[in-house]
């Protein structure tokens, strides 16, 4: 089970990975940007993430339990929740996070970090 200590470490061992507050919950993003990559929310109990909408609906059909999208909100954004408590292990979260942070990463610092952009996967 995956913990709010464990994204925060994650998110922000990720280039130009800050926190802010936001929304009353924590936030992470890139620094130049400010744009959000995660989130976490409901007392640190779910992960928002970057996801495109057209894999969310496989996601939750595979892993109900892990997946969801908060009804009314994610409808209209790029976006999937998480439940921590779903998640395997750091391997796994590490991994939705990197691919939360490639999807809003600039060009440039993906450049900059090609172990981590992904290329090639």
């Amino acid at each position: 089970m995956a913990t709010a200590d464990d994204v925060r470490r994650i998110a922000l061992s990720l280039p130009g990975a800050r926190e802010k507050p936001a929304w009353g919950m924590p936030t992470f993003r890139l620094a130049d940007q400010g744009k959000v990559f995660a989130s976490l929310a409901d007392d640190d109990a779910v992960l928002g993430v970057k996801c495109p909408r057209e894999e969310r609906a496989e996601l939750i059909a595979s892993e109900p339990e892990k997946f969801f999208l908060k009804e009314g909100h994610d409808d209209t954004y790029a976006w999937l929740r998480v439940r921590l408590a779903a998640v395997e292990d750091e391997e796994e979260l590490y991994a939705i996070l990197l691919d939360s942070w490639r999807q809003t990463a600039p060009r440039t610092l993906l450049r900059e970090h090609p172990e981590l952009a992904g290329e090639g996967e």
